[in-house]
């Protein structure tokens, strides 16, 4: 081959390379996410983290919310695509004629209800949680302080549920106080409040930095079968971009698989997602392998506690009817993940 036709069979490379780079950056689809900061995300991330995604052509940007009824508004106006946070408030965004479609869960049982040292000091070996609250009250002169979610989210429900159905707790011995997440975690180490509901890493954070914060009650506890944090997208999303959808399932459960069998692999993924790289890598995988984070991706499992779920935000006052769930979950991209896997 002389040098000419060296040239030209190069350029004829360059052009194939070079086209072939485009029609990849053709194929890749743009997913706009929103999350809310807490360790049932973590498959997510994990999937994220290692590449997954990006190899089944899906090129994600995240936008950080304080809770899932936040989110909702975002989701309705188009502004993301792909919704993780938790199922509550979805049933609800439905009947407003948003098209949302829960295609995973990705982990269930996160929020558990914690003291603060000053309401802690209550829950002795023997005394029930009603009680405690009582002796709060009796001997402050005020009720308790618990702090949550906005009402219709998860964890103002499982915490109300907790209070009202399994503790049996007098109403006023007890105030709530809505706030975020972040705010949420400050308030009880400041000692703002008395308790509240948390999910990790704030578990793991919070005693870590003053062990005299109690767990009072774990998730199965507050809420039978909670379901939590699922991953949604928008119906317009699902519809144009299946296969962008199928590449989000599969790498969940992969990230499920890893997560379970070798969480430390993920603890970069999730703290820099989590804990904006200045919390603890060794924080953070205490918090991957917590009582709290039980990772489940199958949205199967999740769809009769969150009807149960919604009937008490009906008895709460926080919804005014019980929705129906058609549509709302859509297990199929699931199952062909996990017949393609098996």
């Amino acid at each position: 081959m002389d040098r000419r036709q060296f040239l030209i069979a190069g350029s004829a490379l360059a052009a194939t390379t070079s086209l072939t780079g485009v029609a990849r950056a053709q194929q890749a689809v743009a997913a706009r996410i929103g999350f809310i900061p807490v360790v049932g995300t973590a498959p997510f991330f994990v999937a994220n983290g290692e590449g997954w995604l990006k190899q089944g052509g899906v090129d994600v940007a995240v936008t950080v919310f304080e809770s899932g009824p936040n989110m909702i508004q975002a989701l309705a106006s188009g502004t993301i695509d792909v919704y993780v946070a938790g199922v509550a408030p979805l049933a609800v965004a439905r009947s407003r004629g948003v098209d949302v479609r829960v295609v995973a869960s990705t982990a269930i049982g996160e929020n558990v209800v914690v003291a603060a040292p000053q309401l802690a000091k209550y829950f002795t070996p023997g005394t029930s949680p009603a009680a405690a609250f009582k002796a709060f009250r009796a001997a402050s002169g005020k009720p308790a302080r618990l702090a949550t979610q906005p009402a219709g989210s998860v964890p103002n429900t499982t915490l109300q549920h907790w209070l009202w159905e399994v503790a049996k707790a007098d109403k006023a011995d007890i105030e709530i106080v809505p706030m975020g997440i972040d705010a949420t975690q400050q308030a009880i180490l400041a000692g703002a409040v008395e308790g509240g509901s948390v999910r990790e890493p704030a578990l793991t954070i919070i005693q870590d930095r003053n062990p005299q914060i109690k767990l009072i009650a774990e998730g199965e506890e507050v809420f039978p079968g909670q379901p939590g944090t699922v991953v949604a997208v928008s119906g317009a999303f699902a519809t144009k971009n299946p296969a962008a959808v199928q590449t989000i399932v599969a790498g969940l459960i992969k990230a499920s698989d890893l997560l379970t069998k070798t969480p430390e692999k993920a603890v970069p993924h999730v703290g820099a997602a989590l804990g904006k790289g200045i919390v603890d890598p060794a924080l953070i995988k205490k918090a991957l392998t917590s009582p709290a984070s039980k990772f489940q991706i199958d949205p199967a499992k999740i769809i009769e506690p969150s009807r149960a779920m919604q009937a008490y935000q009906v008895k709460l006052g926080s919804l005014e009817k019980e929705l129906p769930f058609d549509g709302l979950f859509e297990t199929s991209f699931y199952e062909k993940a996990v017949k393609a896997a098996g």
